[in-house]
């Protein structure tokens, strides 16, 4: 019977014959290099593991690779190890993959919003974080853990969403999960089955959301908007409503001090409940921060945040902070579904409470208003007549344009090789707000090297 040696991720079948093993493992080696498994420069074990894998002699591999650096095929240098050999003439090779679909017509520059700088990425700080805490954490924290997540992270979030954004949160109230859609899909499971049927949404806003609460069997109706944004006034009582009363997605409008307090004393009054997305709640430029709005009505708002905007969202960690009521409902849907991974949920904790965190979103904050400002100055000189609104804080900009241009630039966008979606791509398909015509423009996501060049490119689609 053959064995089968997968040390380097390729399987040689080895059946001896003629001579024995020595015969088959040359023959199979051989072969490997030849049909190009094993590329030129391969590292190839050592005699000892390898013979430890097949179950053979040490001085069957020994021999075996002997044989080939004599014919050529391997390389042997002390210290270097054994390893397959660069051949002037290669062997024949599988022909090139074809172009995945995804990367054809794939932009030059993009400026899709929600995503941060990934380049950006604290790696240095994070690594620190993550060996302390590989050096001090629990056995505990690699078992199942609880559904509302590790301990540690939910009362680093608690003092951190107290200071900095005025949230009124207890750490037993206080959920980890896997970023906002996460945390939707959650609220939508819990309310659905308490009977809830409607959600009320913003007219303009991520179809996302809308979709996921669509698949929990929740109906979504849009709010009316208006020059001061969201009118909130048009909510049923009892309604459940979803809001970024901070930072309006995507028109980039804080909502107004008197529509905020109205939502949640009519909460209160008629027992509602307000989700509020805190979408790219830290970066702040030119007013004041915009505090929570659950710290107004802990007991009715439901508080979700992320850090996809400030660090990554590749790292799948969000949070959210609920009423009393719904925090052990929402904690056993939770422990239904895929849960954070506990050591980085410990990592972020670490980060948190070692100032690393801060440290981190005041230089984010300190270069992505660098990069709004060009913006606003690029536009001013080559394309005075858009109007730029949007942009006392978050991560993007909306960019008015003349009314009937918005899908030609759109497409003539495209053309130059830039990524941008026109504000009609958030626009809730029953919102009864007459359509504006404009561009959405992330300036997060290119890297700085690439921020002139994108800029370039946008002023030249622009009319």
């Amino acid at each position: 019977m053959g064995k089968a040696w997968a040390t380097l991720g390729v399987d040689l079948h080895l059946e001896p014959t003629g001579p024995g093993l020595r015969r088959g493992l040359t023959d199979a080696l051989r072969e490997a290099v030849r049909t190009g498994r094993l590329t030129p420069g391969t590292r190839l074990p050592s005699s000892r593991s390898l013979a430890a894998d097949l179950g053979i002699a040490r001085n069957t591999v020994a021999e075996a690779y002997g044989d080939l650096v004599a014919e050529g095929w391997l390389t042997a240098r002390q210290g270097s190890g054994t390893r397959v050999a660069e051949r002037t003439a290669p062997g024949p090779r599988p022909a090139p993959a074809a172009p995945r679909p995804r990367e054809l017509g794939r932009p030059e520059y993009d400026l899709v919003p929600g995503t941060p700088d990934l380049a950006a990425f604290p790696r240095a700080e994070w690594l620190r974080a993550t060996r302390r805490v590989l050096a001090s954490a629990p056995y505990d924290a690699l078992g199942y853990g609880d559904g509302r997540g590790r301990a540690e992270l939910r009362a680093a979030l608690a003092e951190y969403l107290s200071r900095a954004r005025g949230v009124r949160a207890d750490p037993e109230r206080v959920m980890v999960c896997a970023g906002f859609s996460h945390g939707l899909k959650i609220l939508g499971a819990v309310l659905r089955a308490r009977g809830v049927r409607v959600v009320h949404v913003e007219s303009y806003g991520l179809d996302v959301h809308w979709n996921l609460l669509a698949e929990a069997g929740l109906r979504t109706e849009p709010l009316p908007f208006d020059a001061r944004g969201t009118d909130t006034g048009a909510l049923p009582d009892g309604g459940v409503v979803l809001l970024t009363p901070g930072h309006q997605f995507p028109m980039g409008v804080p909502l107004p001090p008197d529509r905020r307090a109205a939502v949640v004393d009519r909460a209160r009054r008629t027992g509602g409940l307000i989700l509020e997305d805190d979408y790219d709640g830290e970066f702040r430029y030119d007013r004041q921060p915009v505090g929570a709005l659950q710290g107004l009505g802990p007991d009715h708002v439901v508080h979700l945040g992320t850090a996809s905007k400030s660090l990554a969202p590749g790292l799948r960690l969000g949070w959210m902070v609920l009423p009393p009521g719904l925090a052990e409902e929402a904690a056993a849907v939770n422990g239904r579904l895929e849960m954070c991974g506990a050591l980085d949920q410990l990592t972020l904790a670490e980060f948190l409470t070692s100032g690393g965190y801060d440290r981190h979103v005041r230089a984010s904050r300190l270069r992505y208003r660098g990069r709004r400002d060009a913006l606003v100055h690029a536009l001013a000189a080559r394309a005075p007549d858009v109007r730029v609104t949007g942009i006392a804080a978050g991560l993007h900009a909306v960019l008015r344009l003349p009314p009937g241009t918005e899908r030609t630039v759109v497409q003539a966008a495209a053309w130059q090789g830039l990524a941008v979606h026109g504000l009609g791509h958030y626009r809730h398909e029953r919102a009864a707000t007459e359509p504006l015509d404009a561009l959405v423009v992330g300036y997060g996501t290119p890297p700085d090297h690439g921020w002139a060049g994108a800029l370039e490119a946008l002023c030249r689609v622009l009319p």
